[in-house]
């Protein structure tokens, strides 16, 4: 506005228009009067800075789907190997628990029953755990072992002599205790050992 366009106006009654003062608010420390806000100043209250923005905490990439699918497979099968190996664990003592609890009643079936001459002198062979044993055994006790008529029980590592019928129950109280069943209907080569005169080295007996 001119000077005397001014003057005119003062002169009519207006008066001058107040000079506006600068907000305090806008006043920092450093700063002018009027100057605009600082860029950090500007940011809307309560948003995320620099290290709160982006895809996550810490700038890390999230997992995508496929990443996800497979870690939980993986998880599935570890709990699923874990209880195959707690059940198969599970299963072993209780096999274990059987064999013991069998061989202990095979052992008290057996008191008394036992038919080994201590004067016998005859080595009856015969395979047995994937080895070849021996019993000794009189002539008589040879005949009837090789009719079929007596057996051997392998209990706590010693070969008992025993009837057939003994030989039967033993099985059936603890199948792998049964050493001998000799069936006498079976052809004279399928037992090479049923000859006393067929002779096993020693270093192949244990």
């Amino acid at each position: 506005m001119s000077d005397s366009l001014r003057d005119q106006l003062l002169g009519l009654g207006f008066k001058p228009a107040p000079t506006p003062k600068p907000d305090k608010r806008d006043q920092r420390p450093g700063s002018k009067p009027g100057a605009p806000p600082r860029r950090d100043e500007r940011r809307p209250a309560g948003k995320g800075g620099p290290r709160e923005g982006g895809r996550g905490r810490g700038g890390g990439r999230p997992r995508t789907q496929d990443e996800i699918d497979l870690a939980k497979a993986y998880a599935i099968r570890a709990q699923r190997e874990k209880e195959e190996r707690i059940a198969a664990e599970a299963a072993r003592q209780e096999e274990a628990r059987q064999r013991r609890e069998a061989r202990a009643k095979l052992s008290e079936f057996l008191k008394d029953k036992a038919l080994n001459d201590k004067d016998a002198d005859i080595a009856r062979h015969f395979p047995y755990g994937g080895k070849i044993k021996r019993i000794y055994v009189n002539p008589e006790q040879l005949r009837a072992l090789n009719a079929g008529e007596l057996g051997v029980v392998q209990l706590d590592g010693r070969y008992v002599l025993v009837t057939a019928q003994v030989l039967a129950e033993a099985g059936a109280i603890f199948a792998p205790s049964v050493a001998l069943r000799v069936d006498p209907d079976a052809p004279a080569g399928d037992d090479p050992y049923s000859d006393p005169q067929y002779q096993v080295p020693d270093d192949l007996v244990w």
